[in-house]
């Protein structure tokens, strides 16, 4: 299920967030811009799932080639991790961000960039995160949830408050909580590649990130 994780998690653990045509899936866009196909060959069933000018990010393997109505506008190569180090035996108490949060869980995302993000991604999982003076300044969460395994991620620390340990502090909480876990982070990130391994994350393997765009459809 890691080869194509976010298939699987619309298709097990996360159905009731899947907008499905065929062999193409998505979460809704304001959850999260992932969209996963069965097979590469299914990617003609994700011209007719995304309506047009809206974007989805899936994960491919390279050359990758879009069908007719999709056009690449951005991507970058991804790791994948999966933790197999020890499991905290005790979460650190740190706060729980709920829907009253989601405006500065969002601002947070877009300063940081930690992936794709909407208004309802805290939908997803639990969302732990740090304040100062009042404000959010750092947070991690869970996206993806297959069988046994859930996905760390929306990891990110304002650029203020970085060299505290936050980000560190905050998935060994998760961990605490949700046991057996993965992630994905950029392929040049190896400031934080480094930092998982040190938590006892270990590289599985690689994909090909791709934002693609629905085209406007003939008349």
């Amino acid at each position: 299920m890691l080869d194509n994780p976010i298939w699987h998690a619309l298709t097990t653990e996360q159905t009731r967030f899947a907008e499905t045509t065929g062999d193409a899936a998505r979460f809704p866009p304001e959850v999260t811009a992932l969209a996963g196909l069965r097979t590469p060959a299914a990617a003609g069933a994700l011209v007719e799932l995304i309506r047009p000018g809206e974007s989805a990010g899936i994960f491919v393997e390279a050359p990758w080639t879009p069908p007719p109505g999709l056009a690449i506008v951005d991507g970058a190569a991804i790791v994948q991790m999966i933790h197999e180090g020890p499991v905290p035996a005790a979460a650190e108490r740190f706060d729980v961000l709920g829907p009253a949060d989601a405006p500065a869980m969002l601002a947070l995302a877009q300063l940081t960039r930690p992936g794709p993000f909407g208004t309802r991604t805290a939908e997803l999982g639990t969302f732990l995160g740090v304040r100062a003076d009042g404000k959010l300044i750092a947070m991690a969460g869970q996206r993806m949830r297959l069988p046994g395994l859930v996905e760390v991620s929306g990891v990110c620390t304002d650029p203020a408050h970085l060299g505290q340990g936050l980000a560190a502090r905050l998935i060994r909480a998760q961990l605490a909580r949700i046991g057996p876990a993965f992630l994905h982070v950029r392929a040049d990130n190896a400031r934080a590649i480094g930092l998982y391994e040190h938590l006892g994350f270990r590289i599985r393997r690689t994909f090909d990130y791709v934002i693609v765009r629905a085209q406007p459809r003939p008349a």
